[in-house]
């Protein structure tokens, strides 16, 4: 198990080293511009959702209770704001990141993803597409009420912050594995088995790059390290199993 999770960290290790390469940098600039500006927007949402909550939700009277909601709520609102913005920010880059996915597989392993089937194809593939991605927003959003009822009821809300972190560490994995997989013409129903042969070490991967979402900096790169890491986890062991 923790050697798994280990080697989830090693891709998103590799992640860094693949978008520093000749040849794939180029393909970097517009998914990391991308979040450079979403997630300047998310910072700027979360900080002012936490002040506005915090003077709406506590009477003058209850103020002094601030210093133990606080952390809560700022932690409730972080996962809600940036996770929202990372799925948002996903969407729009999505053909950005689907084209450096392709880039990072032909380097690790020179093989072309499937060609063109005609333009007679396309309605099947939007068709499925969307279907894919619907099971898909469904799967995250029930897994996040259930985490939020956690959240709120007191007591099992000890374990609140394990099950954010499991929950991140998952949903971005599921995310940035898209790309190199959907290249291939793989739909989120066929997806979702692979990750869970390899749960650990998709959680090791998701689970770093949670990290770096919350470091200054760093969080401009996951979007292009995420879907560098995850092509190399793809063409490493999930597209062997």
């Amino acid at each position: 198990m923790i050697t798994d999770i280990f080697k989830g960290f090693g891709y998103v290790f590799s992640g860094f080293s693949l978008i520093t390469q000749r040849g794939i940098r180029p393909f970097v600039v517009v998914p990391l511009l991308i979040n450079i500006l979403l997630f300047a927007g998310g910072v700027w949402l979360a900080k002012s959702q936490l002040d506005y909550w915090m003077t709406r939700l506590l009477p003058d009277w209850l103020s002094w209770l601030e210093w133990l909601l606080w952390p809560i709520f700022a932690l409730l609102i972080f996962f809600v704001v940036f996770y929202a913005f990372s799925i948002l920010a996903n969407l729009i880059a999505a053909p950005f990141n689907a084209v450096l996915a392709e880039r990072v597989e032909a380097r690790l392993n020179g093989l072309p993803i499937p060609a063109f089937e005609g333009y007679k194809s396309i309605p099947r593939l939007l068709a499925r597409t969307f279907k894919s991605e619907f099971s898909k927003l469904w799967y995250m959003a029930k897994w996040f009420l259930l985490v939020l009822i956690l959240t709120l009821i007191p007591g099992i809300n000890l374990i609140a912050p394990l099950a954010w972190t499991l929950f991140g560490a998952w949903m971005l994995t599921i995310e940035y594995a898209d790309y190199p997989m959907g290249n291939h013409n793989l739909f989120f129903n066929d997806e979702l088995p692979l990750l869970k042969r390899h749960r650990n070490t998709a959680l090791g991967f998701g689970w770093l790059l949670s990290l770096m979402t919350a470091i200054p900096v760093l969080n401009f790169l996951v979007m292009p390290v995420g879907v560098a890491g995850a092509t190399a986890f793809w063409v490493d062991r999930l597209s062997k199993s």
